[in-house]
């Protein structure tokens, strides 16, 4: 993939698109037979070379209540993302997201990243909100 457009491209075929604006894809993926939905925002962001990246993102829970340090801890032991603090209306919460440039990414890649980024933020999403489905 070599450009946002053919990212979103490859997502309009496969998956539900619930934001689509200039850099921005936001899929809803329905998870636990449709009893449970999550949404990821695919974004690009350039680093301080201006090389592109994909930003795989998902919003877990209000920061509200959030143990810090128990966070933290999960962050270390889990194999895949990495969790961060991001706003929502003036808000913070807590993100699980992945950052990968465009010139390693393939479709299949795209595909497990938003597969994988969204199961663990709804796993995480149920274990901080007493099983409920908050985003």
């Amino acid at each position: 993939m070599q450009n946002f457009e053919q990212i979103r491209g490859h997502l309009q075929g496969k998956y539900k698109l619930t934001a689509s604006e200039p850099y921005l894809a936001c899929v809803q993926l329905s998870l636990d037979q449709g009893k449970r939905h999550q949404s990821i925002f695919l974004s690009e962001m350039m680093d301080e070379t201006e090389r592109p990246y994909l930003r795989v993102s998902t919003v877990i829970a209000p920061m509200t209540g959030v143990d810090a340090k128990r966070m933290l801890g999960f962050n270390w032991q889990s194999p895949v993302g990495y969790l961060a603090v991001g706003e929502l209306d003036g808000v913070p919460y807590l993100q699980l997201c992945e950052n990968r440039p465009y010139d390693t990414l393939t479709a299949a890649e795209i595909d497990r990243l938003v597969l994988e980024i969204g199961g663990l933020g709804d796993q995480m999403e149920r274990m901080l909100s007493a099983g409920g489905d908050l985003l």
